[in-house]
């Protein structure tokens, strides 16, 4: 990049931080900034995307190939070829604003951002303001003097394999599961994959202090209303009894098949070092994230400079590192490890490295819930 466009990048992100600071609270100026509205203001439309779009049929051609992408009608084609140009110029966008992660195709390249935020994410965006369900508690504070430089709870066999919801908004029955799995293995030295369309199915929680914020299959929920129907309930089925579909549908939850119980649930401290210390201590939590960089996501740590905190996807937090290099910044960073619920070919094998930025970039620090298992 030439040195008047990184002046130009670098005094546009003083100013949106100014105008941020200023201007956001818990209120709605957030929603402006997830939908890449600002991207688009500190990031020039014209700068060097011309010269991405000269192969642009190639990369299409690619990118169906790749992806198995067939479409109906030549209209439809049509209409998924344009999207995807829009996709390479926002990729580029995010290349420029998040640069110690890569950017780039990925297989939700012929979505729009509408159609990716309906389609794969699916946090309950009526909740806007977190309560702790009646069964929920504040984690106790830990100690954190001496935490292992890098953690990933992978290495210790607490980790099922990366799943895929599919075009459903089941994030939240995903990051439910995969804290459940965790616990459950800390508690019985087994690891077992257990039923997301259970949740989908027969989980309708809701939070009675908050109108609208219920579990609601495809259509969203929230973790720590999952691991509250877990407990009323008496427990979760194994997903080979079970098995996911992607869909809503019947309840058929079989009590005779319950595989893991939830003890009890409780909510983290903002503080990482706290997240951190219940991570170690506790296995795996489920953490909602704003994921309005992770469409183009390829690889990498992505940091980026402005970031909503409001959240709309939920994941499984299952480490962390210490170093993650990060040219542009010339110094390594920080970084969480983030098992995400897209398939082994979204990211870095289904997995997302997001720095430790102590910020609560994203928000990844606001909502994050640990869970306990009954020995079953």
């Amino acid at each position: 990049m030439d040195r008047l466009f990184l002046f130009s990048l670098f005094l546009s992100l003083a100013l949106v931080s100014s105008v941020v600071a200023s201007t956001v609270g818990d209120g709605e100026y957030a929603s402006i900034i997830v939908d890449d509205t600002l991207i688009r203001q500190v990031v020039s439309s014209s700068h060097g995307h011309d010269d991405l779009l000269l192969n642009a049929d190639h990369h299409f051609s690619l990118f169906k190939t790749k992806y198995g992408k067939t479409y109906s009608t030549q209209e439809e084609h049509d209409h998924r070829f344009s999207v995807f140009k829009a996709n390479l110029r926002r990729a580029k966008s995010h290349q420029l604003l998040d640069p110690s992660a890569v950017h780039g195709v990925t297989k939700f390249s012929d979505l729009t951002p509408s159609e990716f935020r309906r389609n794969h994410l699916g946090i309950n965006k009526q909740k806007r303001h977190l309560r702790l369900p009646s069964d929920a508690n504040k984690a106790p504070i830990l100690p954190t003097k001496d935490l292992p430089t890098d953690f990933d709870w992978r290495d210790h066999g607490a980790v099922t394999g990366v799943k895929d919801q599919g075009s459903c908004g089941s994030c939240w029955s995903f990051s439910t599961t995969g804290a459940l799995e965790g616990a459950h293995f800390l508690s019985t030295g087994e690891l077992v994959s257990l039923s997301e369309q259970q949740l989908v199915d027969c989980d309708h929680e809701c939070d009675p202090e908050e109108y609208g914020s219920c579990d609601s299959g495809c259509n969203g929920g929230l973790m720590n209303n999952a691991f509250e129907y877990i407990l009323k309930s008496g427990g979760i089925e194994r997903e080979q009894d079970y098995p996911y579909t992607g869909k809503d549908g019947t309840c058929n939850f079989d009590k005779g098949k319950i595989a893991a119980k939830v003890s009890n649930f409780s909510v983290v401290s903002i503080d990482e070092d706290q997240i951190a210390a219940n991570l170690v201590k506790n296995g795996p939590l489920a953490v909602a994230i704003n994921a309005v960089w992770m469409q183009t996501y390829i690889g990498g740590v992505s940091c980026p400079y402005i970031c909503a905190k409001n959240q709309d996807h939920g994941v499984l937090l299952v480490g962390y590192g210490a170093a993650g290099y990060a040219p542009i910044r010339l110094k390594d960073k920080p970084y969480w490890i983030i098992k995400n619920s897209w398939g082994e070919n979204w990211g870095e094998s289904g997995y997302y490295k997001f720095c430790r930025a102590g910020r609560n970039l994203c928000g990844v620090d606001s909502m994050v819930s640990s869970v306990a298992a009954i020995h079953t």
